[in-house]
């Protein structure tokens, strides 16, 4: 235990009641990181300088992409969570898995959410997949931010024990002080990656399809193993070694695939050039 921590912040998890309705912390963090999505997204592709002539959703048409990725979201991160992490559970509570507000949406399953919701669109509207997993690849960091300020404020997701200066005891995690996991997922699969990105843009990579895309893959599983390192691993994970969590091992995929689209784009620009 180490002498000095932080005390961990008691914020309500409902940030208002209006009447029987409770407005909470968790359910605005996914609803803001969308809507803040829709709109840089809306940005991106009205600036015809940075695709460089690529085919392109249109600015009216985002409305569209804004349904189909909530749903794919919501959908697909719970059903994530409840078939990749805790399946035994959900299979004698089915009820709980519609209760959403109760926290427990697991990224890889959002992501398979939105990446069908993406192709459905991508499909519906007659524009090239890659233009469109490029631009949501490019605004998706800043609503992983907000999600992981969301799992700190549940509190849920918490780190490993430590004795760091900066750490915490979190409520419902037992007497120890642990790592505020989140708050790093938070700087690292959020604001880090988002800087990246738009350096990226700033650099002409919405002219290369696939090549967002492809930093977005390598990127966050990167940011994420890391994390995991620092985060209390999901009690069935024991069984993969120890130190390897399911985090990283879902991960694995999404690094091999941005890395064989970055590859892919780069060489099309050498063929080109």
């Amino acid at each position: 235990m180490p002498s000095f921590v932080l005390p961990y912040p008691q914020i309500d998890p409902v940030l208002v009641n209006i009447g029987p309705l409770a407005i909470r912390w968790y359910a605005l963090a996914y609803i803001a990181g969308l809507v803040l999505g829709w709109l840089f997204a809306r940005r991106l592709v009205a600036q015809d300088g940075l695709w460089g002539g690529r085919a392109r959703p249109t600015v009216a048409s985002l409305d569209d992409l804004l349904v189909y990725c909530t749903l794919g979201v919501i959908i697909g991160g719970r059903l994530g969570n409840a078939l990749l992490y805790d399946f035994g559970y959900f299979l004698l509570h089915p009820v709980e898995i519609f209760k959403v507000w109760n926290g427990g949406m697991a990224f890889h399953g959002g992501l398979a959410g939105a990446f069908l919701a993406i192709w459905l669109f991508a499909r519906r509207s007659a524009v090239p997949l890659l233009s469109v997993t490029d631009m949501c690849a490019t605004v998706a960091p800043a609503g992983i931010m907000l999600g992981r300020i969301a799992n700190f404020i549940k509190p849920e997701l918490w780190g490993r024990p430590a004795d760091v200066p900066w750490a915490m005891v979190f409520p419902d995690a037992g007497p120890l002080a642990r790592h505020p996991s989140q708050l790093y997922e938070a700087g690292l699969e959020g604001l880090a990656l988002a800087i990246i990105l738009a350096l990226a843009v700033r650099a002409g990579g919405l002219r290369h399809a696939g090549l967002l895309t492809g930093l977005f893959g390598m990127g966050y599983a990167l940011a994420r193993t890391f994390c995991e390192f620092f985060r209390e691993p999901d009690p069935l994970t024991e069984e993969l070694g120890g130190w390897l969590t399911k985090g990283m091992l879902f991960s694995v995929p999404m690094f091999l695939i941005g890395l064989a689209l970055a590859l892919r784009a780069t060489r099309r620009q050498h063929v080109a050039a």
